[in-house]
């Protein structure tokens, strides 16, 4: 396995907007490093900055303190067109574009190479076709950008990213407006990039759940607390998950790594059996405020089977008519 190297470093990093009269700070003291052939995650509730960090990272903000390094060169040294040949950007706003092919927009990548309106040789085509093969877009080639899927047309910016040859690529809300299926194949897609092309991919998202199961590090951002950086192994052990996402109804469970929600518990009855079955009953059981631990006492008592259920002596064939059993049995106690 290829050596990772650090591809961008932040010190004391401060971010906002600067107006007229003052600065309106977002975050402060950010010490942090991107590495190449990793897939990093930037986490945090609503209003901690994570906009803004990003827009500082791409120079599309400056930044109110601090320093930005990327390959060991301060951004501010960076030229338009220099910076173009390093960072590839993929933002969350939707296209408008009408009049454009898939191709035509994937070869966009090129302009810094070629020029806006330049003319591509043989070298720059290859790549394009290349682009779009690695993401797996070859059959949309000559569509029309109007017609593609969300899910489909944000794989086509990470195709004109990949296309603009740039050793990081920074995405904001990549899986944004796409369904469940969509957000877990374009999150698997951009590991794949960072592990088999070495790129450093630096992405915000809300979806806490993919990013812990997909991110090979996690920056957690809120203004209490700054920012903490780890995997998300490490961050669910020493506990920090719970510091960053607690909420009532919510809770982060350490053996699995993930979010959990949590039902108010007011009833209790008794449930028997293990496996697969057994779990989903549990769990369709919790959703209805009810604890089913084995050792609860009563006389309602569910026994999970190999093909169904059994309930004070009865058979049921499906949870969906155990909880109206268990529901009805409920209320006339």
């Amino acid at each position: 396995m290829k050596r990772r190297e650090e591809t961008v470093r932040v010190v004391r990093l401060e971010t906002g907007y600067q107006s007229k009269n003052k600065a309106t700070v977002i975050t402060r003291d950010i010490n942090a490093s991107l590495y190449s052939g990793e897939l990093t995650c930037l986490l945090g509730p609503n209003g901690a900055g994570k906009s803004t960090l990003l827009k500082t990272l791409t120079a599309f903000l400056p930044p109110l303190g601090g320093e930005i390094y990327i390959e060991h060169k301060a951004l501010g040294d960076y030229s338009d067109a220099e910076l173009s040949k390093v960072i590839g950007v993929v933002l969350t706003e939707k296209l408008t574009l009408n009049n454009m092919t898939v191709e035509e927009l994937v070869g966009m990548g090129r302009s810094p190479y070629t020029g806006f309106w330049g003319r591509m040789g043989d070298h720059d085509r290859q790549i394009v076709e290349d682009s779009i093969e690695l993401v797996g877009i070859g059959n949309l080639k000559g569509r029309m950008i109007h017609t593609l899927s969300d899910g489909e047309r944000q794989k086509v910016m990470i195709a004109k990213a990949l296309a603009q040859e740039t050793p990081i690529i920074f995405l904001d809300e990549p899986t944004a407006f796409l369904d469940y299926p969509s957000k877990v194949e374009i999150m698997q897609l951009l590991q794949r990039l960072a592990r088999e092309k070495g790129k450093t991919v630096f992405l915000s998202t809300h979806d806490l759940e993919l990013a812990l199961q997909i991110a090979d590090k996690v920056w957690l951002l809120d203004k209490p607390h700054g920012v903490t950086i780890g995997t998300p192994e490490d961050l669910a052990i020493d506990g920090e998950m719970c510091k960053y996402f607690h909420r009532e109804g919510v809770v982060f469970d350490r053996e699995s790594g993930l979010f959990q929600i949590s039902h108010k518990i007011d009833k209790m009855i008794r449930l028997i059996g293990d496996g697969a079955r057994y779990n989903m009953v549990k769990k369709a059981l919790a959703r209805q405020g009810i604890d089913a631990s084995g050792n609860n006492p009563g006389e309602t008592v569910i026994e999970v089977k190999d093909n169904g259920y059994r309930i004070n002596g009865s058979e049921v064939s499906s949870i969906g008519a155990l909880l109206d059993i268990v529901n009805d049995l409920l209320s006339t106690e």
